[in-house]
């Protein structure tokens, strides 16, 4: 590609409001910078945001707060301000990363830039809808709508091999491209000083084995499993420290039930870590990263954890354990609290044999952010050119001009004052 080409990023989360995909986009932002191109994101508006640090513009669009209900801004896709700017520059690529509002977003602004428009499907949202809409003929409605926002892009690519099984869920039945995410740690461990440093007040005897989970603080992480497991070691009076680091409206439960099974004194829950630097004292200061997670698609805290040679215990057969092999770079175990339990068993007090497994996964399981944009940038160009020959259908076009007026009037009403 061209330095200076115009890279547009969409997505329906960015900072101050921050997840995995929001993380992301970040650093897609921040290397394509580096790389000498003009990013720009594209993201619901927001009421605290402060964009000003970033280096490339940030254009946000009206949105509802919806923060109560879902957790996030719903962004209003579509904005007259971010088309005029957009249109007035020459834009190579549209690059969504979420398939709701960001996605119409794309699709109309794509009739306005005349640019490819690209899908990275991080989410397995299939089981979002199922948590969140009881409905199973709202929950179809819903499905349909997010397939064919899919199937409206040019290209659609997935962070793990895992994540087509997600999209097939939804009824995508389209071509996809395998680019993983990277993590945006340094493949290197801090020295002990400053893991004491980012460590200390906190309950860690020497000695005592560490386990650390890295994420948000929700039971469909697989958290139930992990402290039924340490049950299990408790009833064996084995001691250890079990770290959880994040937050989530799961964790008044997820700590009472800590309490109830006995595990207060075991367990430190540290809350959000949003200094890298921080959670890489984590990282090196633990023995065994525990992530028995089938919801993630991509586990990025799998490969941030092999960043500082922390192995991982994953559930065979997940997205986050795509690419990974049991016994060679990370341990895998069923999806129940008794085979964790009896993983966590075998490995007690092998620090050595860890170690091992845990050098392995740092040259075997580690991807930067820089070598991940730096392939995406290949394949951007691949993009543009089948773009401009014709090889994308525009079978979606009737549909896309819908949501550009309908848009508009979702828009003009959101000014009204009471939809304040």
């Amino acid at each position: 590609m061209q330095e200076k080409q115009i890279i547009g990023l969409l997505n329906d989360s960015f900072p101050p409001q921050i997840d995995g995909v929001a993380n992301a986009v970040v650093n897609y932002g921040n290397i394509l910078h580096a790389r000498g191109f003009s990013p720009v994101v594209i993201t619901p508006a927001l009421p605290e945001a402060e964009d000003s640090p970033f280096p490339y513009p940030v254009l946000r669009y009206p949105s509802m707060d919806t923060r109560k209900g879902f957790g996030y801004m719903s962004g209003i896709p579509f904005s007259p301000s971010v088309a005029k700017r957009l249109d007035s520059v020459d834009v190579a690529v549209l690059h969504s990363h979420c398939p709701f509002a960001s996605n119409f977003m794309g699709r109309a602004l794509r009739n306005i830039v005349n640019a490819p428009l690209i899908l990275t499907y991080h989410t397995r949202f299939e089981v979002d809808l199922a948590r969140t809409i009881k409905s199973v003929h709202l929950r179809n409605s819903c499905k349909k709508i997010l397939a064919e926002n899919i199937n409206a892009c040019d290209e659609v690519w997935i962070v793990s091999e895992g994540t087509a099984q997600s999209l097939r869920c939804l009824g995508y039945e389209g071509d996809y491209v395998i680019m993983p995410n990277g993590v945006d740690v340094p493949r290197s461990r801090l020295s002990p000083e400053q893991v004491a440093a980012y460590t200390e007040g906190y309950d860690l005897p020497d000695g005592v084995p560490i386990y650390l989970f890295v994420g948000r603080m929700r039971w469909y992480k697989g958290i139930r499993m992990i402290l039924d497991a340490l049950a299990t070691l408790k009833a064996k009076k084995l001691p250890y420290r079990m770290v959880f680091v994040g937050d989530g409206s799961d964790l008044p439960e997820i700590q009472g039930y800590a309490r109830q099974l006995g595990l207060e004194d075991a367990c430190i829950f540290t809350g959000a870590i949003r200094d890298r630097e921080a959670l890489r004292g984590w990282y090196a200061r633990a023995n065994l990263f525990l992530f028995p997670s089938t919801y993630d698609t991509n586990g990025l805290v799998v490969r941030e954890a092999a960043a500082s040679s922390l192995p991982s215990v994953l559930i065979a057969g997940s997205c986050a354990s795509d690419g990974t092999t049991h016994n060679q770079n990370c341990f895998q175990v069923e999806e129940n609290a008794q085979s964790l339990a009896a993983c966590l068993l075998d490995l007690y007090g092998k620090e050595d044999y860890l170690r091992t497994i845990g050098e392995a996964a740092s040259r075997e399981l580690y991807l930067s952010w820089e070598d991940a944009v730096d392939n995406a940038i290949k394949r951007y160009d691949v993009v543009i050119d089948r773009y401009k020959s014709g090889f994308y259908p525009k079978r979606y076009k009737p549909v896309d001009n819908c949501i550009h007026l309908n848009a508009k009037l979702m828009e003009a009403l959101s000014s009204l004052p009471f939809s304040k």
